[in-house]
Order: structure tokens, then C-alpha cells, then sequence
């Protein structure tokens, strides 16, 4: 790909970008969001046309007039949020569009068996190719879209953030298939904010700023440094902001939590989180991490158990009682949980605050506006527009709009889920800065994250899942990445002092 460019209305998108892929290779496609690397995929993956540049496969000059047309080239694309079809079958979704057939009519049977080969092949046979894609955790929805990519025998498969809602066990799973597709000479190009990850199997690296090229061929193992450097123009000396314990007011407590339980999900959940602490949920994919929040904001009905925000029991399985008792959530899947995406951001931003816009009935459009586009400037969401419909950002930006409908609706209680998922080295700090703000300024944050160094880096206390059970409350000074990741793990329960947290011992 050279020179290519790309306008929308108001926004210029792409200009001037250039890309090289070579067979056999992982390249890493980096920048921050809002730099075009969502518009560069989706002209790749015919899904855009060009304005200018050229596109040449196999050094022939092409057009890639459709998405089809792309996929019959050879080109396939794992996008960040994933376009699966809910309420068909996983077989059906795999094959959509391009079905076994005879004679016109399609073949059902070779489908299954050809998805039961690729699940197989990608680790999980338990998948089978006749359930409901809906019903699958987004884990498991992941690894349809991974599945759809191979059924078409592609040369070129573009990754973006395929690890996002990934297990560690299930990261390695991919990247042993990205190492066996690479060995066969197909060409990934991966993006991914997971600067551990491009180590590990990048082969070279392309950075983008601002819809242009600014390095090119750069090796996997250049320094942090110097990639936060060409993303952002600036440099990040510390990712996590120092923690002041002193923000944390003991005798406040803001959120209690007992005896929380719901069938098949998580049992006896206990804790308490007082005004400026941040507590940490750290577990596998699947230990109930997320349905615990989601039933603390109202949107799971609790088995048994109560949820108390400063010192008032909520009424369980109501979300209207926990926004007006000051509980915020941020969701993991922000596109179908968070957002509504045919919106402008500032009705997005303001959806949890409606009421104080509005007099007898009327909204104040311009004060909403106001609002929100402060909010959005002082996240740094690029561009700050308000009247742009959220659906037209990138997932990094979509989850800053999110943050931002609780900051200006101002909580007591803020739950994140996995809040950086899709967001750049950057924009990261950027988050991590206003959490630790939001903190000092007295909410009570429970954090919910994959990374495991996130966790122990951004909260002051550190609860540790595993199946559904709490097995160590600890803070998070106690603990090491190497301990927590044992005890999720292994099923270790964690007891006495710090110096029995020591990795060796642990394991």
C-alpha cells in the first residue's frame, strides 16, 4: 500500500499512509487511537475505496472494490469488535457467503465438518459447529471470527487486537497458529496496544501518526520508548501514576458487598471499597469477573447476597436504583452493553444525566454540548466533536466516550470492565491518570482487567478470582504478578504475610 489516502466528512482520515507485507511475516501495525489504523484496515480489507495511493498484490496493481472482492484475493480480517451474526450457528457464521454447495443447494453437512476441523485445529473442540453463536462468551466468539478467517484459505489475515478478550492459555493458542500460518508463508499484519505480544511474534513494525506513516521496517524489540515516542509525540516516562495512599479515606466506606452469589457464576462475594480506594478484580476469562460487576450495577439479578452504596441497600437486579444511588459502569463489550452507536457523543456522553439537562421537559442542547465536549477534550478523545455519531470512532475512542457519560454524570461508585481494552500506550497513561484523579477525588473504583500488571499497578487492594470464589483479598503492594497468576491458575490460596507471596514459594 503507498500513499493512500482517505477523507471523510470534516475528518482527514488517512495521508499518505504506506505499508509493506511480505509473505511468511507478522507485521505489527501500531499508532494511537483516532490515527487511522481502523480506516487503513477496513480500505485494505475492501471495505473503504481510496481517495489516492495505490494498492499492489503480489506486485500487480489492484482495486479492492468490496469486501468480497478482497476475501477472493486472498486478503481476510479479524476486526477488534467482532461481526458475527447472533442467532445463527457457529458453522453458518463461519461459512456466510461463502457456503459448500452442489448444484445450488448448500451443503450443511460439509459445513459442520469443516468447522469442527478448524476448531479442532484452533484448540477448542468443544465448540461445536450447531450452537448459537449469541450464547458464546466473547472468548469463544473470538475464536469463530479466528476460525472464519482460515475457512477462507487466505494469504494476507489481518488481526486487530485478536487478544483482547483472550485467556493467557488461549493468547498461546493463537499465536501457535499464527506461527504455523506464518510458516506457511501467509502474512499477518497485527495490531495490538499489547507492546509484550509484538515481541514475542512480531517480525517488523509500522507506526502511524495522525493518518500518516512515521516508521517503517522498524524491528519487533525496538524499546517502549521509542514506539511511545513515533505514536504520540511525546514521551511516557511511568505507565502507572503514583499511588497516594493518603486519597483513601478508611473511616468512608462507599461500597459494601455480601454474600453475593448467582448460580453457576460466582458465589459468597464479599468486600468493601471505601471513598478514594480502587480495588482490583483479577481472574481468568470466565471466573465471574464481569458478572459480578454487572449484577453490583443491577443488570444481573443476585441469587442471594445485598449490595449497600453509602450505607443504603440497593434493590436488587435494578439498574435505575444503582445509577441513582451514584453507580457507574464502563462494560467490557462497550458497542452492544455501552453505546448507542447511531448517536452523536454528546447524547451518548449524557445519557446517565438527562434529567439535569433538561426544563419542563426540554433538553438544553447547547449546555449538553458544552458538557460533553469539555469532558471529551479533557480525555483527549480526538476529535472532540460532540455532533460526530460514536459509531465513526475507533474502539480506543468509543471506550473514552463511555468514561466520559460518568464523569460528567458524577458517580459515587465507578465499575470498569476491562476499561483499557483497544486503547493505546498513550491513551492508557492518559486513562490510568484520571482513574487515580477520580479516586483522590473520593469515588470508590472497582477495576476489573485482564493484565494482571495493570491491576497490581493502578489499585490499592487486589481481590483474586477464581471460579467464581474470592480467594485472596490482599493489597496490592503484597502481591507479584507471578503470585497472582499462580493462584488464579494453580487454585493456590493465598494466606499470611507478603513474604509467603514469594513466586518460588508460591508454586
Amino acid at each position: 500500500m503507498t500513499g493512500i489516502g482517505k477523507s471523510f466528512p470534516g475528518v482527514r482520515a488517512l495521508d499518505g499512509v504506506d505499508l509493506v507485507v511480505e509473505p511468511g511475516e507478522v507485521h505489527c501495525l501500531l499508532g494511537q487511537n483516532g490515527a487511522g489504523k481502523s480506516t487503513l484496515i477496513k480500505v485494505l480489507a475492501g471495505a473503504h475505496q481510496p481517495d489516492e495511493g495505490e494498492i499492489r498484490w503480489q506486485g500487480e496493481p489492484v482495486r479492492l472494490s468490496s469486501p468480497v472482492a478482497a476475501l477472493r484475493l486472498g486478503v481476510a480480517t479479524m476486526y477488534q469488535e467482532l461481526d458475527l451474526v447472533p442467532g445463527v450457528s457457529v458453522a453458518e457464521n463461519i461459512f456466510l457467503g461463502h457456503e459448500p454447495a452442489r448444484f445450488g443447494f448448500a451443503r450443511k453437512a460439509a459445513a459442520r465438518t469443516a468447522t469442527a476441523a478448524l476448531m479442532r485445529r484452533l484448540g477448542h473442540p468443544e465448540i461445536h459447529p450447531d450452537r448459537e453463536v449469541g450464547t458464546l462468551s466473547a472468548a469463544g466468539q473470538q475464536l469463530v471470527s479466528m476460525a472464519r478467517a482460515l475457512a477462507h484459505d487466505a494469504r494476507l489475515i489481518v488481526m486487530d487486537e485478536p487478544t483482547a478478550a483472550l485467556a493467557s492459555d488461549e493468547v498461546d493458542n493463537l499465536f501457535r497458529i499464527v506461527a504455523e500460518l506464518t510458516a506457511d508463508g501467509v502474512a499477518i499484519v497485527y495490531i495490538s496496544h499489547r507492546l509484550e505480544e509484538i515481541r514475542r511474534i512480531g517480525s517488523r513494525v509500522t507506526v502511524i501518526k495522525d493518518g500518516r506513516t512515521v516508521a517503517t521496517g522498524l524491528p519487533a524489540d525496538t524499546p517502549t520508548a521509542e514506539l511511545v515516542d513515533l505514536m504520540s509525540g511525546r514521551k511516557v516516562e511511568t505507565v502507572f501514576p503514583h499511588r497516594d495512599e493518603t486519597t483513601v479515606d478508611p473511616t468512608t466506606e462507599v461500597l459494601r458487598v455480601e454474600g453475593l452469589s448467582r448460580r453457576g457464576e460466582f458465589a459468597d462475594v464479599g468486600f468493601t471499597v471505601h471513598a478514594g480506594e480502587i480495588v482490583g478484580i483479577a481472574g481468568l476469562v470466565g471466573a465471574g469477573r464481569s458478572e459480578i460487576l454487572e449484577t453490583i450495577a443491577g443488570a444481573r439479578r443476585p441469587d442471594k447476597g445485598t449490595v449497600t452504596v453509602d450505607g443504603k441497600r440497593l434493590r436488587p437486579g435494578s439498574v435505575g436504583a444503582a445509577v441513582r444511588a451514584g453507580v457507574g459502569l464502563a462494560p467490557e463489550e462497550r458497542k452492544s452493553q455501552a453505546l448507542l452507536l447511531d448517536l452523536p457523543l454528546a447524547h451518548n456522553v449524557t445519557l446517565a444525566s438527562l434529567p439535569a439537562y433538561s426544563t419542563a421537559g426540554y433538553l438544553d442542547r447547547a449546555r449538553e454540548h458544552r458538557d460533553a465536549k469539555a469532558t471529551l477534550e479533557r480525555l483527549e478523545l480526538r476529535p472532540a466533536d460532540p455532533r460526530r455519531l460514536v459509531g465513526t470512532f475507533s474502539g480506543g475512542n468509543q471506550q473514552k466516550a463511555v468514561v466520559a457519560r460518568w464523569l460528567v454524570h458524577g458517580c459515587r461508585v465507578l465499575l470498569l470492565d476491562e476499561p483499557t481494552r483497544g486503547v493505546d500506550v498513550g491513551a492508557r497513561a492518559e486513562l490510568y491518570r484520571l482513574i487515580r484523579e477520580l479516586a483522590a477525588s473520593g469515588v470508590a473504583v472497582v477495576l476489573v482487567s485482564s493484565e494482571v500488571p495493570e491491576v497490581l499497578g493502578l489499585a490499592d487492594r487486589v481481590l483474586v478470582l477464581r471460579e467464581g470464589h474470592v480467594v485472596a483479598d490482599r493489597p496490592a503492594d503484597d502481591l507479584t504478578e507471578a503470585a497472582v497468576l499462580d493462584c488464579v491458575m494453580e487454585g493456590h490460596v493465598m494466606t499470611g504475610s507478603a513474604h509467603a507471596l514469594d513466586p518460588e514459594e508460591a508454586i
